[in-house]
Order: C-alpha cells, then structure tokens, then sequence
C-alpha cells in the first residue's frame, strides 16, 4: 500500500435500518415531479449551492469529478440561454426531431416555447470536461464523463427535490450556444440545463408524465 494512501472504516447498518432509509428516499423521491411552469419568487443561494455539492459526491471516472455547474441568476445571461434554446427548439419541432419522438412528445403538451427559462430565479448549466483531473490547474484525461455528470445530475436534483425546490431538465441539442453564454472552454460538452425554482401557483402536471414502470418491468433478478 502506498504510504500517502488513507483509509478509513466503511459506514456500517443493520437491515432493518437499511431497509426503512430505502423506503423513506424511495417514498420522497416519488414524488418528484418536472415542472414546466415556474414562479419568480427568490429561492435562496445556499440550496443551489447544497444541491451542488451533494452532486459533487457522485462517483466519478478515476475520482477525477469531471463536472462544471454554471450557475445563472442574471436576467440578460437567462435571456440570452433562453434566445439559444428556442432557436434550437424551432428546427426541432419544425420536423428536425422526426414524426416518431414528436408524437412521444405530444402527451406532455411541450413546444418550442421555453419562456421559464426568464421566469425561474436559478439555471445551472452542466458541463462534462474532457480533460481535468481532481486537482487545480491538472490538465489529464478523464474518464466516463458523460456517465460520471449523469450520476451527478441525479443527486443535484434528488437533492433539489428534497429542499422542496422544482426542476426541469433540459437538453436543446445542439447546446453549444451554452459555452458561450456561461463562459466555458471548448474543451467542455454542454450536458443538462436544470432549471430551478418555485411552481407557479397554476403549474400542472400531465397525466401521462405520472405514469411510471413497475418494478416488474423495470427489472430482472437472475
């Protein structure tokens, strides 16, 4: 064993105490709903920032963490993230997206349309780098960076979801325009925009978007 390696003890429980933490998430995060009707009313920095470090526990390729979360609160940035993704969204339901996905689409009544993107206090842009490392100035490959920022997203939003906080993920594609807006090298691929913020007092959820695959179908035990 290297001499500069550190161990400590793994986290020990009983069965009983594992089995109620796993029903307890499972209960709460069930609930967790995308909203696409969102408030303006202030959410405070220090759940954004809480969010983000929970997802900077995610497991990683070589522990490199090879994620950026760009953090937007400036009504011109919003805007301007707002002008790109629309652009993007046109082409996309003027037919670049196919009759298939669009009529998958249709039961949760999208459109090109995205005026949340200006309403929401908070969009964290997520970028997965290429090249990194774990620490300062390190400039190495990473390794499984789109699975790596994945992992991550989901704990940002479990754990938005558990501040009581509301969130759409959204991947106009090309996402590109996003280097630009948020400053980030070329060397890092736009992955999510999660927008953040309150519901809207008349916010709804579609029908179809409550319908989820039982265990049964969503897994096999060999």
């Amino acid at each position: 064993m290297p001499p500069s390696t550190a161990w400590r003890p793994y986290p020990q429980a009983s069965d009983a105490e594992r089995i109620a933490r796993a029903q307890d998430f499972y209960d709460h995060i069930a609930t967790r709903r995308t909203c696409r009707a969102f408030s303006d009313a202030p959410v405070p920095r220090e759940i954004i920032e809480a969010a983000i470090r929970a997802a900077g526990t995610a497991p990683s390729g070589a522990n490199h963490q090879p994620w950026h979360f760009a953090v937007v609160a400036s009504p011109e940035k919003k805007r301007a993230i707002r002008e790109g993704a629309e652009a993007e969204e046109r082409e996309f339901y003027a037919g670049k997206a196919g009759k298939e996905w669009l009529e998958a689409l249709a039961p949760l009544g999208t459109d090109e349309n995205k005026g949340y993107i200006e309403v929401a206090p908070w969009l964290i842009a997520i970028f997965g780098q290429r090249r990194g490392g774990l620490k300062p100035g390190d400039d190495r490959q990473n390794y499984y960076v789109t699975e790596s920022v994945g992992i991550a997203t989901g704990l940002l939003l479990a754990t938005l979801h558990a501040a009581g906080i509301a969130t759409l993920t959204h991947t106009p594609n090309p996402m590109r325009f996003l280097n630009d807006v948020c400053d980030r090298p070329a060397n890092e691929k736009p992955i999510m925009l999660v927008v953040a913020g309150h519901p809207a007092s008349d916010a709804t959820i579609p029908l179809h978007a409550l319908e989820k695959k039982p265990l049964d179908q969503i897994s096999s035990w060999i």
